[in-house]
């Protein structure tokens, strides 16, 4: 009688465990599938962006670490017409494609051109820039760069991997050209007096002639238009380009982006200007650089 009665309470407790196991379980798997729901929510609210944080004004690092720019401002209002939170990050020019092919982020807002060679490894969007080409050197340079000789003759700076040294190399094949990382390392040879001249993106230049650094530089010659668009790249076949596009198209048509173009490229009256100091008159020539507004040239 105990044995049946001790069998009995041992099946019993046996249930006990196999139903609190089996209840244990549920909630397990429960919790499991309410945690990777909310990842995928998480990861659906998130859209994360790569750019260089070295490119002012288009992308720049602030003193506090934070990244500020032309770019930055564009990808926060495509954010914010998503409906998705923007995680910004810096990433070396020169690994900002890679990086993006390896998942690292989802996009690059970075002043990157449309060129048929990037455009075998990532998918662009629609443009949201055009951009023009300048010299620059000091300004009571004798520099002429629609002189083959002049070019020639002079060190030229540039930053490498970008549209104006690729452009440079292929019309100058035989000239000394230094090539630099940055722009920043650039502009500060430049303004040190270790090159001669500089080819750089029209914007970025305004910028450096407006500082300390670049008061005694000025443009040289006309500017280069050739036909260069900056575009947002994602990786090949992600649906991302088309809502990408869809919110570009719906911040130009609310006035968002026209609002972030004249905060960054409403140059001061000072910098439209290029200077061109005659060596042996001393006398200063006007001539405008800027009579279109910025909004103008984005196709």
């Amino acid at each position: 009688m105990t044995s049946s009665r001790l069998s009995v309470s041992l099946l019993a407790l046996a249930t006990i465990f196999t139903i609190s196991g089996c209840s244990n379980s549920q909630e397990n798997a429960a919790d499991t599938s309410s945690d990777t729901t909310e990842t995928k929510a998480t990861k659906d609210d998130v859209l994360r962006i790569g750019t260089e944080g070295a490119y002012a004004p288009f992308n720049y690092t602030n003193a506090d670490g934070t990244l500020g720019g032309f770019d930055v401002e564009i990808a926060n209002a495509i954010c914010a017409d998503m409906q998705v939170t923007c995680e910004i990050m810096a990433q070396d020019w020169d690994g900002i494609i890679p990086g993006l092919k390896a998942g690292k982020y989802d996009a690059i807002v970075a002043a990157m051109s449309v060129t048929p060679e990037r455009a075998e490894q990532v998918s662009f969007t629609d443009p949201y820039f055009s951009n023009t080409l300048v010299f620059l050197a000091k300004k009571d340079s004798s520099f002429d760069p629609s002189n083959q000789s002049d070019i020639d003759a002079h060190s030229i700076a540039a930053q490498r991997s970008t549209i104006s040294s690729q452009w440079f190399e292929d019309k100058y094949p035989n000239a000394d050209m230094k090539l630099y990382d940055t722009l920043s390392n650039a502009f500060l040879d430049l303004g040190s007096n270790r090159v001669d001249a500089m080819i750089s993106d029209k914007l970025p230049a305004i910028e450096w002639l407006s500082s300390p650094a670049g008061s005694k530089y000025a443009l040289k010659g006309d500017e280069i238009d050739i036909n260069d668009n900056f575009a947002i790249a994602v990786r090949p076949g992600d649906p991302l380009q088309a809502k990408i596009n869809q919110s570009l198209a719906n911040i130009k048509a609310n006035g968002t982006y026209d609002k972030i173009n004249q905060k960054y490229f409403a140059v001061p009256v000072s910098a439209t200007s290029t200077v061109n100091e005659d060596a042996n008159t001393g006398e200063d020539t006007d001539a405008d650089i800027s009579k279109q507004p910025a909004t103008e040239n984005v196709s």
